[in-house]
């Protein structure tokens, strides 16, 4: 389709899905930011604060955190309240592996500030095994 925007990253882990965008120009911790149990980001110096995150493709800036997280990830997944996948600039080894752990779709690394890239509202197609990201 024309216009359809394609969008490479370098890595990215987990099956191929179709969803909302959810974009902030802000960093993410699911143990800090979220109300696991409403299903948005609670804290309130976050761009996002007040929003859903549940079945959204989240698009930030990076992950921050630790270990909490990996866990945090995989109980929000088997609970029906995680987002449909996670998209983010710059990623830490933990960030990985809780979505690796949650199978929740994951990519990082990419050509472009993602955050600049993808609006919020816009249907996006995340394609792990193909390094990219397209924008509907």
């Amino acid at each position: 389709m024309a216009d359809e925007r394609i969008i490479r990253a370098h890595a990215g882990i987990g099956p191929r899905v179709t969803g909302l965008a959810l974009v902030a120009d802000d960093y993410f911790s699911a143990r800090y930011d979220l109300d696991r149990i409403a299903g948005v980001f609670s804290r309130p110096q976050h761009k996002l604060h007040g929003q859903s995150y549940v079945g959204k493709v989240l698009v930030l800036r990076g992950a921050k955190g630790g270990v909490a997280t990996a866990w945090m990830l995989r109980n929000m997944a088997a609970e029906g309240k995680a987002p449909l996948a996670l998209l983010l600039n710059i990623a830490n080894p933990i960030m990985v592996q809780g979505a690796a752990f949650a199978d929740l779709p994951f990519m990082d690394r990419f050509e472009v500030d993602i955050t600049a890239a993808i609006r919020s509202g816009e249907t996006v197609t995340v394609d792990p095994e193909n390094g990219r990201v397209i924008v509907h």
